[in-house]
């Protein structure tokens, strides 16, 4: 008995050291992983699809570096054209900032015109670029306003800038008329009087060179905020304030062109509600100095006539809807609106 309890106590002692063994080894072999997978944890992680950018802070917010990345990672400079400090040229189909970057990339632009200010067709690009994007009423506004002022130099200024596909200097060949480079150009002749200083539309000197506009000019007008904005094929150059139809003979939205023959000086006009035909020298004839008929073409404009784009006896009705339907401008702004919208091919698109 003795012998076979001693025996027993053996095999049980042998039996608990076996499972203390295995006890071990399997929380040895824990820690191991766990220490791995803790090293593997605290080390340098790789960026994870979708997960979101770093956030720029404001001192990173240089006008350069806004300037140069657009929404997507694209640059904002023309095409061939690169940024101060090097930032890369635009890619294709990128077209606005950013809303909090537009700020400093217009500040960006407006500076490189202060360094160098003979680069003012590469600032126009890139001013009308960025106007293409989203951003604020007052974001778009203070791009406008740059804009119009330089096209108080590559527009209206007698010089041609080097680089511009919108102005060239050409120089006049014996026989060359104003009225036939103005048709060429899809510009009328008298916006080429006008930048070149010219008196007489016959006094074209052979061998000279002179300023020449590639057209068409075009307007948009927005009802909501009695506004016009022009421009250049599709280069914005200024904006006019003016007035529009009244209630009940609102002015239709829709596409318009210049109707061919309907630019006039003062014609006679018959207002349909009096029955009462208005000459210029009447003392209350209300179309003021030009008239510019239109054509309707698309959306609720379409197959209407009678409408015009004219000047006023009243200006004090400019920015209000009280006309009959007509669009109504200052004397002076219509008067350089008649010397660049051209018949058949300038557009007049009316937008809420």
């Amino acid at each position: 008995m003795a012998r076979w309890f001693s025996h027993l106590l053996t095999s049980r002692e042998g039996f608990k050291s076996g499972g203390v063994f295995v006890a071990l080894a399997i929380v040895g072999f824990g820690t191991v992983v766990f220490l791995l997978f803790r090293g593997h944890s605290s080390g340098p992680q790789e960026a994870v699809a979708g997960d979101a950018p770093p956030i720029l802070s404001p001192a990173d917010a240089s006008p350069a570096a806004a300037m140069g990345t657009l929404a997507g990672g694209a640059p904002v400079s023309g095409p061939g054209q690169s940024l101060p400090g090097g930032t890369a040229p635009l890619s294709a189909g990128a077209t606005s900032l950013q809303p909090p970057e537009v700020d400093a990339a217009v500040a960006g632009v407006v500076n490189l015109l202060r360094a160098q200010p003979g680069e003012v067709i590469q600032v126009r690009n890139r001013l009308n670029k960025l106007l293409q994007g989203q951003m604020s009423p007052e974001q778009r506004q203070t791009i406008k306003n740059e804009m119009a002022k330089l096209s108080k130099d590559w527009l209206f200024g007698p010089a041609a800038f080097p680089g511009d596909m919108l102005c060239d200097t050409y120089t006049v060949k014996s026989g060359d008329l104003l009225d036939i480079l103005g048709r060429r150009m899809k510009v009328p002749y008298q916006i080429l009087m006008q930048v070149n200083g010219i008196q007489r539309a016959r006094g074209l000197q052979a061998g000279r060179p002179m300023k020449v506009i590639h057209g068409p000019f075009h307007a948009k007008i927005y009802r909501s905020t009695f506004t016009l904005d022009l421009y250049l094929q599709d280069m914005y150059v200024r904006s006019f304030k003016l007035g529009l139809g009244a209630p009940g003979t609102e002015t239709p939205t829709g596409l318009w062109r210049v109707k061919e023959g309907g630019k006039l000086i003062q014609p006679p006009w018959y207002d349909e509600r009096t029955k009462r035909t208005y000459r210029a020298t009447d003392p209350d004839y209300p179309l003021g100095t030009r008239w510019i008929a239109l054509d309707g073409m698309e959306g609720n404009a379409k197959g209407r006539t009678g409408f015009a784009i004219h000047g006023t006896k009243d200006p004090d009705q400019i920015g209000t809807a009280a006309s009959q339907g007509c669009i109504r401008l200052h004397n002076d702004d219509v008067e350089l609106m008649y010397n660049l919208l051209v018949p058949i091919y300038s557009q007049v698109e009316v937008t809420d």
